[in-house]
């Protein structure tokens, strides 16, 4: 983490702001520069003697975008000047302002990602490790993330990826934030063949996370055809398109490869039933017998209605269970992949219901013609 050190009597933020003013200013001439950088000035000291620090962090952030295009501020200014910003975030009087700054912030730094996309990494992480609450600390991560990926810089932000699980606990995140969070780190991994291999690992080994499109990403495409990684494809295919008998198979042949990566063989067993029972539910015409289910899923009777509980809590299928036939009736259920076949699908679905939306139109169009005509009729009777 940086640490401020002043070097003058001014304070730090003033002399951001009186140095970013006089570079926005620059060119209006003397007597203006001299006005607005005074300006300026006595309205950041107002905020700081206020305690207005979320408008104190806006306002220094106004010139964000000229002091990063100009050519005559150098990377080690630009370091110093966001430093000097992301430090107000320790001035915060509560979580939701901390958030909010942090918000401003993340807002200006990530808006061109492909100019300096290192740089704007660093003051990134410098404004993590200045940032108290959990939920803030995984707001501007992801934040990260995103911009690595958009700046083609992932290499600066993977290895951090080691330490996912101990900031899983750190955060103590709901399970929608969860896959959010594993969508991002998968797709920051894609674009690195000897990476590939760990974005697997985020659909396997994280319960919450049941789709993804991770085969058709060129980089995992290629370790199809690699002979080191080829068992690890193979695998990635059974959780994305196959069911349990396919992974009890392929476990039972490579036992130790499983556990080279880290993968907990009961892990991966309940994973498989949650997505065997989704694979079930997109092919039995929205009916799946019970004793179907304890098949294909290798468990007891009275182990059927605990998983398919289960898959609702987990909103991979949306159902009802019909006790007295032993039946369990669905009504939708998540893609593990989307792909072409699913666009299809989709768009086969979209045509019906504007069908059916038309023919209940042109139904009701007609319908009220006919009363009209009725109601004409009765009065000129009453006439």
């Amino acid at each position: 983490m940086t640490t401020i050190v002043p070097t003058s009597e001014e304070d730090p933020a003033l002399s951001v702001v009186r140095f970013t003013s006089e570079l926005s200013w620059s060119d209006a001439g003397p007597e203006v520069v001299e006005q607005q950088v005074s300006r300026l000035c006595v309205e950041a000291q107002e905020c700081m003697v206020m305690n207005r620090w979320l408008d104190l962090t806006s306002l220094m952030l106004t010139s964000a975008d000229i002091v990063f295009s100009n050519s005559k501020v150098s990377e080690k200014d630009l370091e110093c000047i966001f430093t000097v910003i992301c430090n107000l975030v320790t001035t915060s009087r509560s979580p939701d302002e901390e958030l909010e700054m942090a918000k401003l912030i993340c807002a200006k730094i990530i808006q061109q990602p492909s100019d300096k996309p290192a740089l704007r990494l660093r003051i990134l992480f410098n404004l993590y490790n200045l940032l108290d609450n959990a939920y803030c600390r995984f707001y501007v991560f992801m934040k990260t993330l995103n911009l690595a990926i958009s700046g083609k810089v992932t290499e600066h932000v993977i290895p951090s990826f080691k330490k996912i699980d101990s900031f899983l606990k750190e955060w103590n995140l709901e399970v929608q934030d969860q896959r959010e969070l594993f969508l991002s780190v998968a797709n920051a991994l894609k674009d690195s063949k000897s990476s590939a291999k760990d974005s697997f690992k985020f659909l396997t080994k994280h319960p919450d996370m049941f789709q993804c499109d991770l085969l058709d990403m060129p980089a995992v495409g290629q370790l199809e055809k690699d002979a080191k990684y080829a068992l690890v494809y193979q695998l990635l295919k059974i959780f994305l398109t196959q069911r349990l008998d396919a992974y009890l198979e392929f476990q039972a042949a490579n036992s130790a490869l499983l556990k080279s990566y880290g993968l907990v063989h009961e892990d991966c067993i309940a994973k498989m039933r949650l997505m065997s029972l989704v694979d079930l539910a997109s092919h039995e015409s929205g009916r799946i017998p019970y004793a179907l289910i304890k098949d294909i899923l290798r468990i007891d009777d009275d182990e059927v209605e605990l998983w398919v509980v289960k898959a609702l809590t987990a909103k991979l299928i949306d159902c009802k269970m019909d006790q007295l036939n032993q039946v369990v009736l669905v009504s939708s259920c998540t893609e593990r992949v989307f792909g072409k076949q699913q666009w299809q699908a989709l768009s086969t679905k979209l045509r019906t219901w504007r069908g059916n939306i038309e023919s209940v139109i042109n139904t009701i169009q007609a319908n009220k013609i006919t009363e009209d005509g009725s109601q004409a009729v009765q009065g000129m009777m009453i006439r």
